[in-house]
């Protein structure tokens, strides 16, 4: 087996468990997205170590400690820095893709720390992470 030094953009989108899409058209789109170190076949081929450091510091959510019994609007949420704006909290709740509200007093929708950061980790490119 050859171990080669770098990855391709399908490497790179299997290894981070995301579409070729999201590696080409997005994430190498951005300005801090590492230099080639060369090509191979069509492809432009990049450090391995130099793609983990990308992807740790402009990819990955970093974990934020909600109090588990409080509960939080969307705004709250979003000022609470969790990585999605409250606009997308509210659009995903009518999609069925963020869960139903712990709490509706008043006509305000509001969602315990517990069950925010439960729906976080389900969420792609979500991982709890020690790195400081």
């Amino acid at each position: 087996m050859v171990v080669r030094p770098g990855w391709i953009a399908p490497e790179i989108a299997e290894q981070y468990g995301v579409g070729i899409h999201t590696v080409t058209k997005t994430w190498a789109q951005h300005p801090a997205w590492p230099a080639s170190v060369g090509k191979r076949g069509r492809y432009k081929e990049y450090d391995r170590q130099a793609i983990a450091d990308f992807v740790r510091k402009h990819v990955k959510r970093q974990a934020v400690e909600l109090e588990p019994k409080r509960l939080y609007t969307a705004q709250q949420l979003e000022d609470a820095g969790i990585g999605i704006k409250a606009g997308t909290i509210r659009a995903d709740l009518t999609r069925g893709r963020w869960p139903e509200p712990d709490d509706t007093d008043h006509g305000m929708n509001r969602w315990t720390g517990e069950t925010v950061m439960t729906a976080m980790t389900g969420r792609r490119g979500y991982r709890r992470s020690t790195d400081e």
